[in-house]
């Protein structure tokens, strides 16, 4: 049935990522928690490690650590983080000029993060009247150490995780009315502990509800650290992959959820699995997509290049540059937002994948020119604008692109 007003709820992976730019990798601060074999719990270039697993490397308390390893600096930024989060704000911009209303569900502590967090998301359109206080464990954070002449002045990033609140955001929490919603977001739940180990259960009743259902996937650090090297573990059965609408991982994440050695076999995988579609990004490599043919309609195995737009602007000393925080989840926020567009006027069958990876694709160009994931806008309607430009390129772009579903 075709809706007038589209509603979608979220929820998932949502944060506050604070920011720590003049770390050195090689200070004796940070080699003194330097980890020496994988999985230790140490600091590691490049790498995420969990602030408990941390604590008991270091034998400290974290608050202590992470004084020692900044020098006692406070952080030089404080921006909101999460795929749950971030994609629905995106979403949520981008239909500021649309009859839709877009919701995140989600789990704070009572601490100054949460006030930081909810100050940040309140400047953006995203109703978060359901975004509460769950107990008393800190609001979950990422400290983000940047060491910018690392690796002959590559520069690197070590990230120190806090699940926190998280643990405790069951589904309890998820109300009648997030199933009642046209389209139901679930971003990033590996870092949401209870509604991941749920998530089949979340979505079989999404579906009873007649819910298109959307999952956009995070690095399963807790599976990793739990099963090195093994099948991380998306939803109960191979079976219940079924229930996904639309499923948006990175390769690492498409290949590691499959269990396979390379992306072609993860996706004949997930063709194999009778899954509705599927999208795998690859940094600045070519997007993988597919349809069966029940959520969009049919699409073979295709392979869309990223914008050769922002890639022509990246490269230029003129353009001012953010960086590649948050490009994936304003991709995957791209998505959602075309899904709902084409809600309006298109039966299910009926949406076009390649209609919507446009936007995605656009999206999460754009996020490469600002700080952080999340873009605050100054006026209504500011960061769709914005975005549509590379949209109508990115349409030109591949339209003149015959190669496009050929690697």
């Amino acid at each position: 049935m075709r809706k007038d007003q589209i509603i979608i709820s979220g929820t998932g992976c949502a944060l506050a990522d604070f920011l720590y730019t003049d770390i050195r990798f090689e200070s004796p601060e940070f080699l003194k928690f330097r980890s020496g074999s994988a999985g230790d719990g140490g600091l590691s270039p490049g790498k995420l490690v969990f602030t408990e697993d941390l604590e008991k490397f270091a034998g400290i308390p974290f608050a202590e650590v992470l004084a020692e390893v900044t020098n006692h600096s406070d952080p030089d930024s404080c921006n909101i983080g999460g795929p749950g989060l971030v994609s629905l704000i995106h979403a949520a911009q981008m239909l500021a000029e649309e009859n839709a209303r877009v919701f995140f569900y989600g789990g704070l502590g009572k601490d100054d993060t949460a006030k930081k967090i909810l100050e940040l998301v309140q400047k953006t359109p995203l109703d978060i009247s359901n975004y509460i206080i769950t107990g008393d464990k800190a609001s979950p954070f990422t400290d983000v150490l940047s060491d910018h002449t690392y690796d002959n002045g590559h520069g690197e990033r070590t990230f120190i995780n806090n699940i926190g609140a998280a643990w405790d955001y069951s589904p309890a929490f998820l109300t009648d009315d997030f199933f009642n919603s046209d389209i139901v977001c679930f971003g990033g739940t590996a870092l949401v502990p209870p509604i991941h180990e749920n998530l089949s259960a979340l979505l079989k009743k999404s579906k009873q509800n007649n819910c298109i259902t959307i999952v956009n996937t995070v690095y399963d650090f807790l599976n990793e650290k739990k099963s090195p090297g093994e099948k991380w573990p998306l939803v109960s059965s191979q079976e219940d992959l079924k229930l996904i609408d639309l499923l948006i991982m990175d390769k690492e994440e498409a290949l590691r959820i499959s269990g396979e050695k390379s992306l072609d076999a993860a996706s004949a995988f997930f063709i194999k699995s009778g899954i509705s579609s599927f999208v795998v990004t690859n940094g600045a490599e070519n997007v993988v997509a597919y349809s069966s043919g029940t959520f969009f309609k049919s699409q073979d195995l295709i392979y869309l290049p990223v914008s050769g737009k922002v890639k022509k602007e990246l490269s230029s000393s003129a353009k001012s540059k953010g960086d590649t925080t948050g490009c994936g989840d304003n991709f995957a926020g791209g998505l959602i937002a075309s899904v709902a567009k084409q809600l309006k006027n298109k039966e299910r069958g009926e949406f076009d994948l390649i209609e919507a990876l446009c936007l995605g694709i656009s999206s999460g160009g754009v996020a490469c020119f600002y700080k952080g994931g999340t873009y605050f806008e100054q006026c209504k309607g500011e960061k769709s604008k914005l975005v549509q430009i590379y949209y109508e390129d990115y349409l030109i772009q591949i339209g003149k692109n015959e190669t496009c579903k050929a690697r």
